[in-house]
């Protein structure tokens, strides 16, 4: 249910406005003046705002400019019987969605309220979908290896160098190898990614090098598989630690040759594609252990990069915080909660056994469960362990 907020120190108007808007199936809230006002729009969420031009205290021109700047995209429509063209439009270019005379023309009021509606409504949905085919998130931080693997992104991204990117899961590899996609020669190539560890090992060669109609059970027709599919660009071999063995000998020969063999297949393909792979394992003791090869890990490591976990750059928790708390206020439509310094640190101390996706969840959990502004007691209750 839409909720309206209705500004006017005239209590007949907002009396009037409140049965009618009830009726239409909207919730209203009432404030007697400007500052009233402020204070509800600051602490509550409002669908659209009402509000009159000459009030005490605060008028409606004044709070407009401080409701734009609290939050720009809940719509604000000025209703006044003092008003004349110069007013209407000073208020809209101070940022009023709209300015309706009093007294107002109710069919005109309902109609200004639903297109301002739909104005919200497309505003939220095209900010989702920017967020949608935005093509990179930034990488955060400051700490100094995180500035050290920017400045290798840098470094090694326009050369066709094979990268193995290492590290604990969560704590942010997949970034790393789309930002080496992104600033290299291939940026306007595809990026095909591959997770070794969801694919069956009886599967994986099927899905890397595809295959032919018939080659085994269910092979019901011929399959392009992702070395032919990133041709041009870039092939991202996540978690290849957990790669079959059988499947290593063909990807170390399609490095080698630059050519594969689709499974039940026999004509050799060419593929030009740039290799990244990434690991949580120690890939020199899965070689001890003869479940990785050595000369794949000599092919796939010409350039290593290092991803440290989050509790070893504990520093940059607040600026990660700070970014979590806008992406997910822009997802929920909500105004952006802040963050005490005491739950800050609180929170710089806790042992992220999930890296960074976890402290993702949990800057929504907190979003979603504290009041006005997150606290310390907020974190103490929400996220350290019982």
């Amino acid at each position: 249910m839409p909720n309206i907020l209705i500004i006017d120190d005239e209590r007949a108007i907002r009396s009037v406005l409140k049965d009618i808007l009830g009726n239409e199936g909207f919730k209203v809230d009432e404030a007697a003046d400007g500052e009233e006002g402020l204070k509800k729009f600051t602490t509550s969420t409002y669908d659209i705002v009402l509000c009159d031009i000459k009030m005490p205290k605060l008028d409606g021109l004044e709070f407009l400019q401080k409701a734009t700047d609290h939050n720009p995209e809940i719509p604000v429509i000025m209703i006044s019987g003092h008003g004349n063209i110069e007013t209407a439009v000073d208020a809209v270019k101070k940022g009023a969605f709209d300015y309706i005379s009093k007294p107002p023309d109710l069919n005109r009021l309902l109609i200004t309220i639903r297109n301002a509606m739909d104005r919200t409504s497309l505003v939220k949905e095209t900010r989702v979908l920017k967020r949608k085919v935005s093509k990179v998130q930034e990488i955060i931080g400051e700490s100094e290896a995180i500035v050290k693997i920017k400045e290798t992104i840098d470094k090694v991204a326009p050369t066709d160098a094979r990268v193995l990117i290492t590290g604990e899961n969560g704590s942010g590899k997949e970034l790393v190898a789309r930002w080496l996609h992104e600033k290299s020669n291939r940026a306007g190539a595809p990026l095909i990614e591959v997770n070794c560890a969801a694919i069956p090992s009886e599967l994986i060669e099927s899905e890397l090098f595809g295959h032919e109609k018939g080659s085994f059970t269910s092979a019901i027709k011929q399959r392009i598989g992702k070395f032919e599919q990133a041709h041009g660009g870039t092939l991202f071999l996540d978690e290849i630690g957990d790669m079959s063995l059988g499947a290593q000998a063909k990807v170390l020969r399609a490095l080698q040759e630059g050519k594969i063999t689709r499974v039940g297949g026999e004509k050799e393909i060419s593929v030009d594609v740039r290799v990244i792979a990434a690991t949580n394992k120690d890939l020199l003791k899965e070689v001890d252990a003869k479940s990785f090869r050595l000369d794949l890990y000599h092919r796939l490591g010409v350039i290593l990069i290092h991803v440290p976990s989050l509790n070893e750059r504990r520093d940059d928790v607040p600026l990660l915080v700070e970014k979590f708390l806008t992406d997910v206020a822009e997802e929920y439509g909500q105004v952006k909660k802040g963050i005490d310094k005491k739950a800050l640190d609180a929170l710089k101390q806790h042992n992220w056994t999930g890296n960074i996706r976890e402290l993702r969840n949990v800057v929504e959990r907190l979003i979603i469960l504290s009041g006005k502004e997150i606290t310390a007691a907020d974190v103490a209750a929400y996220v350290l362990p019982k």
